[in-house]
C-alpha cells in the first residue's frame, strides 16, 4: 500500500468514525429500535415471509404489511403497513395510536407496557427504512365478506362450546 492509499484509508475511516461518533445516541436508538421489533415479534404478522423464512427475510422487505387477515369474534383484522404508516405519522401521533387498544391479534397491552423512548426508537427505526409496500385489506366486521386468505382465531372445544380456562 503506498502512502496515498494509506491516507485515503485513513480519511475514510476517520470520516466514518465521525459520523458515527457525532451522534452515537442515533446510532444505539436504531439498534434498539431494530432489536424490539426483532424481539417483539412485529415482523412476524407485518412481514409477509418472515416467519416462513426463519426469519431471513431481508430487512428491505420488513413491516409492509399483509393481505392475510386473522379471523376472530371481532371480525378480520390485516397487519397493517407499519412502513407507510411510519411515514404519514409524526412521533406525538405515533405515540397515541401505540397507547390507543387496537383489534387482536394486535398485542395492545404489550405496546402499552412499552416506555416512550422505546417506542420513539422503533417508530425512528421504521421510518428509516423508508415507504414501502401497498396498503392492505380494510377491518371487516364479524360476518362480513372477507375475499383474502385469513387466519380462523376463533376459540373451539371439541363439543362445540367454548373453551374457558
Amino acid at each position: 500500500m503506498n502512502a496515498r492509499s494509506a491516507t485515503a484509508l485513513l480519511a475514510g475511516l476517520l470520516i466514518t468514525h465521525t459520523a458515527f461518533a457525532a451522534d452515537p445516541a442515533a446510532t444505539t436508538e436504531h439498534a434498539r429500535g431494530r432489536y424490539l421489533i426483532a424481539v417483539g415479534g412485529c415482523n412476524d404478522c407485518h412481514s409477509p415471509g418472515y416467519a416462513e423464512s426463519g426469519g431471513a427475510l431481508p430487512e428491505a422487505e420488513w413491516l409492509t404489511g399483509s393481505n392475510v387477515g386473522f379471523q376472530g369474534p371481532w371480525g378480520t383484522t390485516y397487519a397493517g403497513n407499519l412502513r407507510a404508516s411510519a411515514a404519514t405519522l409524526d412521533e406525538a401521533a405515533w405515540l397515541a395510536l401505540a397507547r390507543t387498544p387496537l383489534r387482536p391479534p394486535m398485542p395492545s397491552p404489550s405496546l402499552r407496557a412499552m416506555t416512550d423512548a422505546d417506542l420513539v426508537a422503533v417508530y425512528r427505526f421504521i421510518r428509516g427504512l423508508g415507504p414501502a409496500g401497498q396498503a392492505v385489506p380494510a377491518y371487516v366486521p364479524p360476518g362480513g365478506a372477507v375475499r383474502t386468505p385469513y387466519v380462523d382465531f376463533t376459540p373451539r372445544s371439541p363439543s362445540g362450546a367454548l373453551a374457558r380456562n
